[in-house]
């Protein structure tokens, strides 16, 4: 292999951006186990040292699942580690949860000035917003927006259920793979809608949680803003 194609960059970075895009491609699918470590540097031409440090990266991006004793897995949305990942509520008796939902409201539209700039669409082009409450142990806890280019999701509108985990339909039904998120956190209160779904006055105060989800090419898939009751969570983001 001609290897001046890494001079630029760490080559174990190089062979990362390799296999990712194994993913991107289907070559890879959730839950399938990948070619060992040898496996892989005899076909990509590279050390066995520098492979595992491209799937410990993988790894540490919640791509991969390393099992003991049996190999390394892509990574499938619905698995624990996955889901924690991006929902950063946590209970204050310190136990984390993963809430349920139910929806309130699915429908077209055109893209709002807002989201065309937040999902890199264009003026005209449609979207789906889905309007959901999600309950942590059987109480409100916060009510979200969901909005998705219509591009994207061929066929959202024939879906006869929204199930809680959209990440893991994302994955399955359009071979999606969320590789991170940017959020952008702001106090405010809750309108006479957002109230009513909450079972709150309005007023009440509520953290607003601003996502952009983008895959694993950067591309952005969903822009999610989620109103929260805050009096029995708090948000939890770990540093360094």
């Amino acid at each position: 292999m001609d290897q001046t194609a890494f001079a630029y960059r760490p080559l174990y970075v190089q062979v990362r951006d390799q296999l990712v895009r194994r993913l991107i491609d289907g070559e890879w699918q959730p839950g399938q186990h990948i070619p060992s470590e040898i496996e892989l540097a005899r076909e990509i031409g590279v050390s066995q040292g520098t492979i595992r440090k491209a799937l410990d990266a993988m790894t540490a991006e919640n791509l991969l699942i390393r099992r003991q004793g049996r190999g390394t897995f892509v990574a499938r949305p619905e698995e624990s580690r996955i889901l924690f990942q991006f929902f950063r509520l946590v209970p204050d008796d310190g136990k984390p949860r993963f809430p349920d939902s139910a929806i309130l409201d699915r429908r077209p539209a055109a893209a709002t000035a807002a989201e065309v700039d937040s999902l890199g669409l264009s003026a005209g082009d449609r979207v789906w917003r889905v309007e959901r409450v999600r309950t942590l142990d059987g109480a409100p806890l916060l009510v979200e927006t969901l909005t998705l280019p219509d591009a994207r999701v061929p066929g959202f509108g024939d879906l006869e259920a929204i199930p809680n985990n959209v990440y893991g339909l994302y994955s399955e039904r359009w071979g999606i793979t969320i590789g991170r998120a940017s959020e952008r956190l702001k106090a405010i209160a809750a309108t006479e809608t957002d109230a009513a779904a909450l079972g709150c006055a309005p007023g009440t105060p509520l953290l607003a949680v601003t996502r952009i989800a983008l895959d694993l090419e950067n591309k952005p898939v969903e822009l999610r803003v989620s109103r929260c009751l805050t009096q029995a969570v708090h948000y939890s983001s770990e540093l360094g």
